[in-house]
């Protein structure tokens, strides 16, 4: 596979505090020229975006990003009005709190009521959990990947990229010896290089997300 055929494989993101409109624009049009899966934007960004790829591709967003600490009912609102901005793929950040604290029935119901409330309003919109599997030891990492599974989510995924360490080909593996085929895997933190992508895509994972991607299949 050569590194521009990774392009589909790649969600180009740009998720930084200091973001500006001609930023993002220029992230868009690199979705448009290299075939990127999306472009992923801070929530602000999400009508503009959608205003310049319109059916030409598609747009992704963060919701409780990176903290995952909002409640349930602002993490549901927030969906539902980043769909009618025009949002294709939430990225919805878990609440590792409640998974650490034992509180298993409130984490679970929360991605439960998410997806409810997200397939009711838009079946087809693309719903990922991200569980922060740095903040989590082996065998937390597969009980948040068995919930997010169970839930009715699309994807889970690894990392925010904005803890303490990047993601590892090691959450892939724990992840995937969990939901097999069942759901999809996106790992994100720290990937820059088309020699990274691939050996994540290798581990299971089939979409990753990164600030690099332009690099990546520009070798």
């Amino acid at each position: 596979m050569s590194n521009r055929d990774l392009a589909k494989f790649l969600d180009n993101a740009n998720h930084n505090a200091e973001s500006t409109k001609a930023q993002i624009e220029k992230l868009c049009q690199e979705v448009l020229q290299y075939g990127f899966n999306a472009a992923f934007v801070n929530s602000c960004w999400v009508e503009f975006a959608k205003s310049i790829l319109g059916e030409n591709g598609k747009v992704g967003t963060v919701v409780s990003f990176p903290l995952g600490q909002d409640s349930t009912e602002v993490k549901i609102n927030s969906c539902l009005a980043l769909i009618g901005d025009g949002a294709d793929e939430l990225d919805i950040s878990a609440n590792v709190g409640w998974l650490r604290s034992g509180m298993e029935e409130k984490y679970f119901g929360e991605l439960q009521d998410i997806v409810r409330a997200v397939r009711n309003r838009k079946e087809e919109t693309i719903v990922k959990f991200i569980i922060e599997a740095y903040f989590l030891d082996p065998k937390e990492i597969k009980r948040a990947s068995k919930m997010v599974m169970d839930s009715g989510a699309d994807f889970v995924k690894t990392t925010s990229g904005f803890g303490p360490r990047d993601a590892k080909i090691e959450y892939v593996k724990l992840i995937k010896e969990v939901v097999g085929d069942r759901v999809k895997i996106k790992a994100a933190g720290g990937i820059s290089t088309a020699e990274q992508v691939k050996k994540y895509l290798a581990a299971g994972a089939c979409r990753i997300g990164t600030s690099k991607a332009v690099e990546i299949v520009g070798g």
